[in-house]
């Protein structure tokens, strides 16, 4: 039956449909016509152009996020096109004639195909420009302090107990044993106002938190108010403890006074009228340093009996009570700057500082003498401004008794820098900062205060002009001498590394001002 079977006619390829060879068709265009009408169709035709490779691109809404899904979803497709363009049976480069069958519409395809080494370039560039950024590398923390000394303001009788900046820096305030107030031009030096009013040495002075008063407390048993616009006393005097006034602070608004005592009694003042709101039955030995934490909720004090306390500013109640094992007396304390530690100083040559959370010392700095007398020191910040270190560095900075002043890193325990400052032990040592320049202040039982800048390595020792008025009273001078360092760690009593973080994760409650009447 097969031979039987017709078998289907195979098309000549070369034969013409009915269509193709219509005489009207034939007969309106010729061979030579058709050739110039698709040459011409080619030419007119727009070639696609590849993206410029810029070095920005932005998506509709600039975000970096939108970005870079842009970016890797016209990588994807550039990717597939160039497969459809490689797996195509049109070979584009064969001849003139493939330009002429073009796409769809009529119009011709990218003669250009991505060799492996275009594609890859530009696999990078896009990468590059979808990848996110990747955070600078740090320098490493500086090993070492550079402060230099500017000033030397002379002027006091006696031994000077107590120094601090005013709240903006532009004023330093300074008082001691012959119980007088002196304020002081940070910028210059020279002596604004001497305040006498006190029957007996000054132990401790604090500045309000609108920078217009300075709260003063005294051997004799009084706290008195000074006011650096009016240059007055405040008329009433804050009378109430039954012995010397060792230590005082304000709360952040300025409407609450702490102070702490011989008589071993911490009063809260209400200082609007002058009188006590509180007293906290504190210690069983005189009260000898007191500080509130930087949102105002909680108070530390110290006492001769070695016992650290932190109360509950609100209630007055006493929420933690810190004992070292032979307790030594403790003479100051402060807390750090984000209030999660309290540094304090005690009478065996030791500064600790405390989680007092956990109950327990995470550093103990040493490096300093302190046998006899009640110092004070604060924090500090270091490195340079235009480095974004995270958490901020952050010292530790107190006085001795053999006239030093020592800087301490506070999780390395490293000395950062040792200051030959007095010739006598420095009893209170200040930071602040002004014009952008880091400032330290210290005073001692040398009668002097003495103000220090932070300098670069290469910088020249900045001092100001001598006072016109020698050395006398209410002058300064400015010392060029240089001072050592000492890049030695200090030794650890208790080896604890935990603590990294003493700095303020948020700004503290901003300061209202104080009406006095």
């Amino acid at each position: 039956m097969d031979h039987l079977t017709p078998q289907p006619r195979r098309r000549d390829p070369r034969a013409k449909s009915p269509s193709e060879s219509s005489s009207d068709e034939l007969a309106a265009v010729s061979a030579h016509e058709e050739a110039e009408r698709r040459r011409a169709s080619w030419t007119k035709g727009i070639t696609p152009q590849r993206p410029k490779k810029s070095g920005r691109l932005y998506s509709g809404s600039e975000s970096p996020d939108e970005l870079a899904v842009d970016a890797d979803e016209y990588w994807r497709s550039s990717r597939t096109r160039n497969r459809h363009r490689n797996q195509s049976p049109i070979n584009r480069t064969d001849s003139h004639d493939d330009h002429s069958q073009g796409g769809a519409e009529g119009h011709p395809e990218d003669d250009t195909v991505d060799t492996d080494e275009e594609q890859a370039h530009d696999a990078h560039n896009w990468s590059d420009r979808s990848a996110t950024p990747v955070a600078p590398t740090l320098p490493p923390k500086p090993d070492h302090l550079n402060y230099k000394e500017k000033f030397v303001m002379r002027g006091h009788l006696r031994g000077v107990s107590a120094v601090q900046f005013s709240p903006d820096c532009s004023m330093i305030a300074s008082a001691g044993a012959d119980a007088a107030v002196k304020v002081w031009d940070t910028a210059t030096g020279r002596l604004i106002h001497t305040f006498e009013g006190h029957l007996a040495g000054i132990s401790t002075l604090v500045w309000a938190p609108n920078g217009e008063w300075i709260a003063t407390g005294s051997d004799d048993k009084t706290i008195r108010f000074w006011n650096v616009n009016t240059l007055k006393a405040h008329t009433k005097v804050f009378d109430g403890h039954h012995n010397y006034v060792y230590q005082i602070a304000f709360t952040p608004k300025g409407n609450i006074l702490v102070s702490g005592s011989y008589d071993e009694a911490v009063f809260m003042w209400d200082v609007r009228r002058a009188q006590v709101m509180r007293s906290l039955p504190a210690h069983s030995d005189p009260v000898a340093g007191i500080d509130v934490v930087h949102d105002g909720t909680l108070i530390v004090s110290c006492a001769l009996d070695g016992l650290i306390r932190i109360w509950d500013t609100h209630s007055g109640q006493c929420l933690r009570t810190l004992v070292m094992e032979d307790n030594p007396p403790a003479t100051c304390v402060k807390f750090s700057p984000n209030g999660k530690y309290v540094l304090a100083w005690t009478l065996d040559g030791c500064i600790r500082m405390w989680s007092y959370v956990e109950s327990r010392v995470v550093k103990t700095f040493q490096g300093h003498v302190n046998q006899k007398y009640s110092l004070s020191g604060c924090f500090g910040t270091y490195g340079p401004r235009d480095v974004n270190y995270q958490p901020p560095l952050c010292f530790a900075v107190s006085g001795s008794e053999d006239g030093s002043i020592l800087f301490w890193d506070i999780v390395s325990k490293q000395v950062l820098q040792r200051l030959d400052a007095h010739s006598d032990p420095v009893l209170c040592v200040h930071t602040g900062t002004l014009n952008g320049k880091r400032l330290v202040v210290s005073c001692g039982l040398d009668k002097t205060v003495r103000l220090w800048e932070e300098a670069s390595e290469d910088d020249a020792v900045s001092n100001g002009e001598a006072n016109e008025e020698g050395l006398g009273e209410g002058a300064s001078t400015p010392t060029p001498k240089s001072h050592s360092q000492d890049n030695t760690p200090a030794l650890d009593a208790d080896g604890d590394d935990a603590m990294t973080d003493a700095m303020p994760s948020a700004a503290a409650t901003p300061a209202e001002d104080v009406t006095m009447t």
